[in-house]
């Protein structure tokens, strides 16, 4: 019996929920056109702040019909603009309700809307727009998909203060990358925007200067433009530098010095000049302090490192303001058992984004830390800063992981480093395990640093090479991806630097030859450059080439031959002439060039090069076949005297450059004068 009382309960609540809203509906159906303006007030009464309202609402069928009223000429005007009104009040709840808008074609309706003369109804149309395209479901191309979108909406700017407000808001959302700064810029952004920087209204300034932001962001051309735009006789980058006092609103010094630093990474400013120096690094550096929210925080950290990511003078300003480097380690303290937060929500919502302090923090840890020795070694003495990173290599959040793995590859670059520090807290091990399954832009950065790791150096390359390194390596050499094919033969080239032959062996059997082969001629030039630095690094000392050349030396002939008649650029065909001398330099290796006249007509060719440092790449490949104390010397000697080789060398001896003139003049001394 019970199981038959299931179901009737379940309905009779249903039904109870529903009920209580239906009327709403109903009353949107009524034929007198008073009583549905009245119904649709009385709804959007209904719907402010109750969340389960809306939603009923949506399930009963209320979008549809609220958007056929605002659509219908024969709707007043009023009712036209309460239908978008409740709309909008819709989308301020979940995403479901956003999505459930969407797939009753919103945007189509409310955009149709802005074509209307009444001002009232194309203001409530934007700000449910603006709800719209500001939430994370709505595709930011839905408001490109109609060209006449973007000028419309430039010639609305200038209606009134809310047009501006909500048309700034919808920009700056929906500005997603080149192609979106690229139609906003041509359809007049900039003009059309600046001049709201100084409106009376706090709230059109601030949207218009996050739209410059988004438009500046990563482009020159919007950012040459801005530096030369006046408004009220005054340069825009002064205008942004006022903003950033410390007398405004925090959101507004935060985005001011957004669009500084994006303007001066995007070369419109100089890093020297006093805007960025003297108040946007201050102000940023102000905005890591723990006083700041966590978000202001966050942001101006991530800024920070952005603006000082490629300039050693900025690092070296910012890591001696206001004891940034110090400060930065709050970030991993937060929120603290004895923190100031009273305010229950705020404790809880920081709790959850706590993760994006430490992400931030170790972003700006690893632009400090890009170029200066002392800076790295301040950030390393930081308290228990290795111990940090080691754990956030492991943190769920792929975003800590990602930026404490760029941290630690920042920290790498320091020789000293790489022998204490990395060695004491045995970073190579979680770093390994990292590289066992992490997502592409992740591994891209791990593997990038595991090269350092493996520098002969490194205390850490032994304990690395023994943890199956040569197989994953090897592993990423076949990746799809050109970055961690790079990384991948480049960590084997520093792995077979001076390496014992057993090492070398294990890398040319894990690699296999089908697939240095395959790097030889790989699309990607600094993937072919570092195969070639490998192949180097492989033969190097006397019985290690002799022991590779007789097991792979036909290959690798064929390579040597492949890219030396092939369209590659200088230091290319530079190396690859350094891998023969190389070979040259083996005892019966070298022999394999002695019995191949086309290798040695292209040496040869390449003495008489019109780039010198080709000529001296030809020069040790001579001077290793015809040195003097080796058995069969005098049999080389000969031959490369009958090709002429010795006449060549002759006119080099007088070559203006010492180098090639010194090298030419040592291969001469086994050639008597005459």
């Amino acid at each position: 019996m019970a199981c038959l009382l299931e179901t009737p309960i379940r309905m009779s609540v249903l039904s109870e929920v529903t009920a209580s809203s239906r009327h709403y509906v109903d009353r949107l159906f009524d034929p007198d056109p008073q009583k549905v303006l009245q119904g649709v007030i009385d709804m959007k009464n209904a719907v402010i702040g109750n969340n389960k309202q809306k939603a009923n609402l949506i399930v009963l069928g209320a979008v549809p019909r609220l958007l056929y009223l605002l659509q219908q000429e024969t709707s007043s005007t009023e009712l036209k603009t309460e239908c978008a009104v409740v709309l909008g009040s819709l989308a301020m709840g979940t995403e479901n309700n956003v999505k459930s808008l969407l797939d009753c074609h919103i945007i189509p309706a409310l955009l149709q809307g802005l074509l209307s003369p009444d001002l009232k109804f194309i203001e409530a149309c934007l700000r449910c727009l603006r709800t719209i395209f500001t939430s994370p479901v709505t595709p930011e191309e839905l408001l490109y998909t109609d060209a006449t979108v973007i000028p419309h909406l430039m010639a609305l700017l200038s209606r009134s203060r809310y047009t501006q407000e909500y048309i700034c808001q919808i920009f700056s959302h929906c500005c997603k990358g080149p192609d979106h700064q690229t139609i906003l810029f041509n359809h007049g952004a900039v003009q059309n925007i600046a001049h709201l920087l100084t409106s009376l209204s706090y709230k059109v300034r601030m949207q218009a200067l996050k739209c410059f932001s988004v438009l500046a962001f990563e482009n020159p051309q919007v950012s040459m433009t801005l530096v030369n735009v006046l408004v009220d006789g005054e340069l825009l980058p002064q205008i942004f530098v006022k903003m950033l006092q410390r007398d405004k609103p925090i959101e507004m010094q935060l985005t001011s010095a957004k669009c500084l630093t994006y303007m001066c990474r995007a070369g419109a400013i100089r890093t020297d000049d006093n805007c960025i120096v003297l108040k946007t690094l201050p102000c940023l550096v102000r905005m890591c302090s723990k006083e700041r929210l966590l978000e202001e925080r966050v942001e101006g950290a991530e800024t920070l490192a952005y603006l000082i990511e490629p300039d050693v003078e900025l690092q070296r300003i910012a890591s001696i303001t206001d004891h940034l480097i110090a400060m930065l380690a709050d970030y991993f303290k937060y929120p603290s058992s004895v923190s100031a937060i009273t305010d229950i929500k705020r404790l809880d919502h920081d709790l959850k984004h706590a993760h994006e302090l430490r992400q931030a923090a170790f972003k700006l840890y690893a632009s400090l830390g890009a170029n200066d020795e002392d800076i790295r070694k301040k950030i390393i003495e930081t308290e228990n800063m290795m111990d940090r990173i080691v754990t956030g290599l492991s943190e769920s959040s792929v975003k800590v992981r990602l930026a404490a793995v760029r941290c630690l590859h920042s920290l790498s670059r320091s020789v000293q480093q790489l022998r204490t520090s990395f060695q004491d807290h045995a970073v190579w091990k979680p770093l390994m395990k990292v590289l066992q399954n992490a997502p592409d832009e992740i591994l891209v950065v791990a593997s990038s640093m595991l090269c350092n790791l493996l520098l002969e150096f490194s205390p850490s390359k032994e304990p690395i090479l023994e943890s199956g390194a040569v197989e994953l390596l090897c592993g990423l050499t076949q990746s799809e991806n050109p970055a961690l094919r790079v990384n991948g033969i480049w960590a084997l080239m520093n792995m077979a630097f001076q390496a014992e032959q057993k090492i070398k062996a294990d890398i040319l059997r894990s690699l296999s030859t089908e697939q240095l082969f395959r790097l030889l001629s790989d699309s990607d030039l600094n993937v072919l450059m570092k195969t070639l630095g490998l192949l180097r690094n492989l033969l190097s000392t006397r019985p290690h080439i002799d022991k590779i050349m007789s097991t792979h030396g036909k290959q690798i002939m064929q390579a040597v031959t492949l890219i030396l008649e092939g369209e590659h650029n200088i230091e290319v065909k530079e190396q690859t002439l350094c891998i023969l001398a190389n070979i040259a330099d083996g005892t019966t290796a070298k022999e394999l060039i002695m019995t191949n006249d086309d290798i040695l007509q292209k040496i040869k060719y390449y003495m008489g090069h019109s780039h010198v440092k080709l000529q001296l790449a030809a020069m040790f490949c001579i001077s290793n076949l015809i040195w003097n104390e080796e058995e069969g010397s005098q049999e080389r000697q000969d031959k490369l005297r009958d090709m002429g080789i010795v006449d060549i060398l002759h006119k080099l001896s007088q070559s203006p450059d010492t180098n090639l003139c010194d090298k030419t003049n040592s291969a001469l001394q086994p050639y008597p004068p005459a």
